[in-house]
């Protein structure tokens, strides 16, 4: 079964279960899902997606903002198109391209670069510093108002994922801003004096970093 929407055809699949009410949804291959029960026929199914056509619209177009996302991404400060390439084996990177087996390959790969790189910046910054330190546990997230984020009481550094995307001195000054909070816990002059110490651009980093 398939739908037209916007001089466009998109595959409607239907699942039958024990559901009183219908759902419906957009996969992200834009595959329109409905869950409905086992008295709904086709003719309602078309009748509803006809009702619900703008929602289907809204659904499809961030469905593909999603995807062009996800195929022009940065990676340490410089833009790529990821190319779905099933014939080899690992993820590989060639000039402004990233070549992948799978989607889910590609993720994983990320995720391990991402840890590998933010485990290596963080040794290296933290052995930069002439002040004593502990040398802290790396937590890894996705925030949405922070790039990181210093617990001195439990010696932990949580660094957001999204700074993956940025290049090497802009990772680093995330990473010397936190290791100067076990010295200041605050954004005292104190505190500002050691991170420009390590980071003499910092200024200039964090006015880039807000665009």
């Amino acid at each position: 079964m398939e739908v037209e929407l916007l001089g466009e055809k998109y595959k409607v699949k239907i699942e039958k279960k024990h559901n009183k009410h219908t759902y419906i949804r957009v996969k992200p291959d834009l595959t329109i899902l409905v869950t409905t029960n086992f008295l709904t026929t086709k003719k309602s199914v078309k009748e509803l997606l006809s009702k619900h056509e703008d929602f289907l619209i809204r659904s499809i177009q961030k469905r593909k903002r999603e995807i062009e996302r996800e195929k022009n991404f940065y990676y340490l400060g410089k833009k790529y198109d990821i190319i779905i390439f099933p014939q080899i084996k690992s993820v590989e990177i060639n000039d402004d391209k990233i070549y992948t087996p799978s989607m889910e390959k590609f993720k994983k790969w990320y995720k391990n670069q991402m840890r590998e790189i933010f485990n290596k910046r963080l040794i290296y910054n933290h052995q930069l510093f002439e002040e004593k330190i502990p040398f802290p546990e790396l937590k890894i997230r996705k925030m949405k108002t922070r790039w990181g984020v210093c617990n001195s009481t439990k010696n932990i550094i949580t660094l957001n994922s999204e700074l993956i995307k940025f290049e090497l001195e802009v990772i680093d000054y995330v990473i010397i801003h936190e290791l100067a909070h076990f010295l200041h816990p605050n954004h005292s002059s104190d505190f500002w004096k050691v991170v420009f110490k390590y980071s003499p651009n910092y200024k200039k980093i964090r006015k880039y970093m807000r665009g």
